[in-house]
């Protein structure tokens, strides 16, 4: 599924061509992590054309004017500043508040890791060891040492994995402009919250899809940030509702200057489970660009883009011929910031994702993460670097990206042909997803005994979820994920996770929910 300009782009040892030998900084404590470093510029003999063309590419727009106060007033830290002069050869350093790694009682780590995403097949061949000690540092052959990973980094996280996920974003992504770079988080939910940070202020509005991740909500109304949702479709969040809700924006009725950030999951959205085609990402990027939008390209579950459902299909049966470009592929002007986050794909405690932004905005998270997270656990760093750089290398995490996605097209199909089997049409419809790890389904709510009686939509809502516990089920209600408080909802959904049951859990739950909706309807 992943694109043939990608993997051409790899060296027989499956090192991006343009990739230089390792550099003497990665033994260094705070290593320079910045993607200028490690981003394709030159032509290489060994393709007919150049493998990157960031040189020759046009810069992004300047985004200043949006920055919030906070944002603006952060600067640069002193210490890190002045300790540049640290990297001078033949400096002795007694500036640096790093403590001596001889003094790190973790001397070695092992971590087995499986070859198989089956735990239960364990053979020497499908589980390997990867190895980790102080002072192990070998240019090009081992890149990162636990006495450098366990001391303090830069705000952008270690240079090793700035490096991996900067060729990683090239190859799969390319953005057109030339002036991107990466910066590591502790996974997504923390970039969403620097995000707020930097572009926005107290009694700004933001706009969202109309049901989003709760999480994301939640992040932002502490703050005093507004959320309106855009209503949906199928495909997500709908151009011309975006376009009409910017063009009658009232200053004065709505008590706030016209939004200026977008917040979208494109792919697999949390709760809908809807994706963005081609053509729908494109027309939001022209209304983007028309109102001078900022978009926040959440993509969690870009990976798990699964095939079309076909409810006479085996399992397994198809596959996915090529991954939707995302809106940081598309964009000219640097107004996409990208989240990408590792807890999907390889496990959400490592607490690792990275952003893709413009230069200026990605030297606005460095700024935060100076003065909060400072950068991701140095375990997570350097055991997630062995498995991805040493272990792996970027076709190997390709292949295991192609391994996820068909696991969870299967569930997703078991989900589905359960809900054929169980759930009454009458009084329930659903769509099934197309990515990520959530089903949607719809309760045609106005059927129900107690809507005759003036039941609101909240009460009827409570009793179907109440029947659903009884019958042993849990299914999210749908209003916790209503982008706007105080919103009348018209519709009624729960969202359904088919990510970790087992196939016959995932059967039976279906099969209790459908008796748990008869209960109620019948």
């Amino acid at each position: 599924m992943f694109p043939k300009s990608a993997t051409s782009r790899l060296g027989p040892n499956g090192d991006p061509l343009w990739r230089k030998d390792s550099l003497d900084l990665f033994g260094q404590v705070e290593a320079k992590g910045d993607s200028e470093l490690f981003k394709s510029s030159l032509e290489c003999e060994a393709l007919d054309k150049p493998v990157g063309s960031n040189a020759s590419k046009p810069t992004a727009k300047r985004w200043e004017a949006i920055f919030s106060e906070e944002a603006s007033k952060r600067q640069p830290s002193s210490i890190k500043a002045a300790a540049r002069a640290a990297a001078e050869p033949g400096m002795i350093s007694l500036g640096a508040g790093a403590p001596s790694a001889a003094y790190f009682p973790f001397k070695e780590v092992d971590v087995k890791v499986s070859n198989s995403l089956n735990d239960s097949v364990e053979t020497e061949a499908s589980e390997s060891v990867l190895h980790m000690a102080k002072y192990d540092f070998k240019a090009g052959v081992n890149d990162y040492g636990l006495d450098v990973a366990l001391n303090y980094g830069q705000g952008t996280g270690s240079a090793q994995m700035i490096r991996f996920v900067t060729e990683h974003t090239e190859l799969l992504h390319d953005p057109p402009y030339a002036d991107w770079g990466c910066c590591l988080t502790v996974g997504s939910t923390a970039a969403w919250d620097s995000t707020l940070r930097i572009f926005c202020n107290k009694g700004d509005y933001i706009l969202v899809e109309n049901y989003a991740f709760a999480s994301a909500l939640e992040t932002a109304w502490p703050q005093g940030i507004k959320t309106l949702g855009v209503e949906m479709d199928e495909q997500g969040m709908i151009p011309s509702k975006l376009d009409d809700l910017l063009c009658n924006w009232d200053e004065q009725a709505r008590g706030a200057r016209k939004p200026f950030l977008l917040y979208m999951v494109p792919t697999g959205q949390n709760p809908t489970g809807a994706t963005q085609s081609l053509a729908r990402r494109k027309a939001i990027y022209c209304v983007a660009q028309k109102h001078n939008l900022y978009i926040v390209e959440d993509e969690p579950y870009y990976y798990l883009q699964l095939p079309k459902y076909r409810q006479n299909q085996a399992l397994d049966s198809s596959h996915v011929d090529g991954l939707i470009p995302s809106y940081l592929s598309l964009d000219m002007d640097g107004r996409v910031l990208r989240m990408d986050s590792l807890s999907k794909v390889l496990s959400p405690g490592v607490r690792m994702g990275w952003v893709t932004a413009s230069q200026q905005v990605i030297e606005k998270f460095v700024r935060q993460n100076e003065t909060s997270s400072q950068h991701p656990s140095g375990f997570s760093q350097v055991i997630v670097f062995k498995l991805l750089n040493h272990h792996w290398g970027h076709l190997g995490f390709f292949k295991w990206l192609e391994s996820i996605q068909r696991e969870y097209t299967w569930r997703r199909d078991v989900f589905a042909k359960a809900c054929d089997k169980f759930l009454p049409k009458d009084f329930v419809d659903w769509i099934p997803t197309h990515a990520g790890m959530f089903q949607w389904i719809e309760i045609k709510w106005k059927s129900h005994p107690l809507y005759t009686t003036g039941s609101d939509h909240s009460i009827i809502q409570q009793s179907v979820f109440d029947s659903a516990i009884r019958n042993k089920v849990f299914v999210t209600p749908g209003s916790c994920f209503w982008a706007e408080n105080d919103a009348v909802q018209d519709r009624m959904f729960f969202r359904a996770t088919f990510a970790s049951a087992s196939k016959e859990n995932l059967t039976e739950a279906a099969r209790r929910f459908a008796v748990a909706i008869k209960e109620e309807f019948i």
